[in-house]
């Protein structure tokens, strides 16, 4: 597990053989079930997590039980809920295993430390964050503003992969449409 991530750390920062062992040896791998959580809506997120091999989702239950998924983490992504981490406050969102996952923990005075400790994964962390954030506001943007139609475009050219990995469900709770609604699509599609 540790092997991949440190191929990952290689490969994206300019780091020392020293700084990705030291990076390495801090974390607790952790193996995840199909759907498994990493924490609930209501606890606090306490850490850093990378994702070996797998998939999670980052997602939130209204209290009619519609679930609304904010985000998918492949591997080689990071993830976590940012402001219940920062602010170390309960989380609004669960994040659990879409399907059996290997993963990577760092707490968050770990990870802190690691950020003072190596400036170039801090700027690893700080080019990750500014990723993070163009794309939530891309995926804001066609959400807001498209159709069902291009919302599935776009979410089949962003994420090709995925449609294999996952189940309809997810995929119309991450578009924000209703299963019916991704089964026309889909069909009309087909008859292309």
């Amino acid at each position: 597990m540790l092997t991949e991530f440190e191929h990952y750390l290689a490969t994206q920062a300019n780091l020392p053989n020293e700084a990705i062992r030291k990076i390495s040896t801090l974390a607790m791998p952790r193996i995840l079930r199909r759907n498994e959580f990493i924490f609930r809506a209501g606890e606090i997120c306490r850490h850093k997590i990378f994702i070996v091999n797998g998939l999670l989702r980052t997602f939130n239950t209204t209290t009619a039980g519609n679930e609304h998924i904010l985000q998918f983490s492949p591997e080689l992504t990071w993830t976590l809920d940012v402001e219940s981490y920062d602010r170390q406050i309960p989380s609004y969102v669960s994040i659990a295993a879409v399907e059996p996952s290997n993963i990577l923990l760092w707490h968050k005075s770990t990870f802190n430390t690691l950020l003072t400790e190596i400036p170039a994964f801090k700027k690893l962390a700080e080019q990750l964050i500014s990723r993070n954030i163009y794309h939530s506001r891309q995926r804001m943007l066609t959400i807001l503003s498209g159709t069902p139609e291009e919302k599935y475009a776009d979410f089949i050219r962003n994420y090709p992969g995925f449609l294999s990995r996952l189940p309809l469900r997810m995929i119309a709770a991450y578009l924000g449409i209703s299963i019916k609604t991704l089964t026309r699509i889909r069909h009309t599609q087909l008859q292309r």
